[in-house]
């Protein structure tokens, strides 16, 4: 999504070139290259598929079914991690602990269904200013409650410092999360003001805002997490600007900022 402009051909090409060993991709780019064909493409530049995103939205009818067709896409593409975006209350709610709990009756609908198919589960929890809407997990605490109901190698969380790096508990949680193996995945995007209109695509080029890149890097390694770090970036702005250079930038940043 950082570079949504580019396609997938190009993102591959890019990446392989630039010495990126893997990409998270998203499922509706992936559905309309074809899923197999997107796994083949993946596959033949040398890269691996790091997560897939997303799932969940769990207060809709018909959740269940397109996250099953969202984790056999991501056993086809050969990644073991798919990100789940849990969902806001449903229409005319009001009760987020009751939207917690159908989160967790979902998840042990589908955590089975992804275990035999070698696909792990990752809750995402957003920043609180999405609660209603989009999330109703806003800390990296309450992912961890739903999670651990599960076995670890089932359901886990990511951590994605533009979601929770305001939240003082978020450093004990990622040490929790990381002795029982539970960090599936480790995102990255900074924090810069004033938010644009609408809020979802506000997320900032690494070293432009006030998150400590570095401080998240080295608290996740500490807590033993030896995975992929992915750059995710919702940004109209940046998505304007030619996708190559941008992402010849964000390796440069990242570098920089979280080496």
């Amino acid at each position: 999504m950082t570079v949504k402009q580019l396609s997938l051909p190009e993102l591959t090409e890019a990446c392989a070139r630039l010495g990126v060993p893997g990409v998270g991709l998203w499922r509706e780019p992936v559905q309309a290259y074809g899923v197999e064909a997107a796994a083949k493409l993946v596959r033949d530049a040398g890269l691996a598929v790091t997560t897939l995103c997303r799932g969940g939205f769990f207060t809709t009818a018909d959740g269940l079914d397109d996250n099953r067709a969202a984790i056999d896409e991501a056993a086809t593409l050969g990644t073991d991690t798919l990100v789940l975006v849990s969902g806001g209350l449903p229409p005319g709610g009001k009760d987020l602990g009751a939207a917690r709990e159908r989160i967790a009756d979902a998840l042990a609908e589908l955590a089975p269904y992804a275990a035999e198919r070698g696909v792990r589960l990752a809750i995402e929890p957003l920043h609180p200013m999405y609660a209603a809407d989009r999330c109703a997990v806003s800390t990296l605490d309450q992912a961890l409650d739903l999670a651990e109901r599960f076995p670890a190698s089932q359901v886990g969380v990511v951590v994605d410092t533009y979601h929770v790096w305001w939240d003082d508990r978020a450093p004990a949680a990622v040490a929790r999360a990381g002795a029982q193996g539970r960090i599936h995945s480790f995102q990255l995007a900074d924090w810069t003001t004033p938010l644009p209109e609408g809020v979802l695509n506000g997320r900032g080029q690494i070293g432009d805002g006030c998150i400590d890149m570095r401080a998240w890097r080295e608290r996740v390694d500490a807590a033993g997490y030896t995975g992929p770090i992915e750059v995710e970036l919702f940004n109209d702005t940046l998505w304007t600007r030619d996708g190559v250079e941008l992402l010849e930038e964000t390796a440069r940043r990242y570098a920089e900022h979280t080496l």
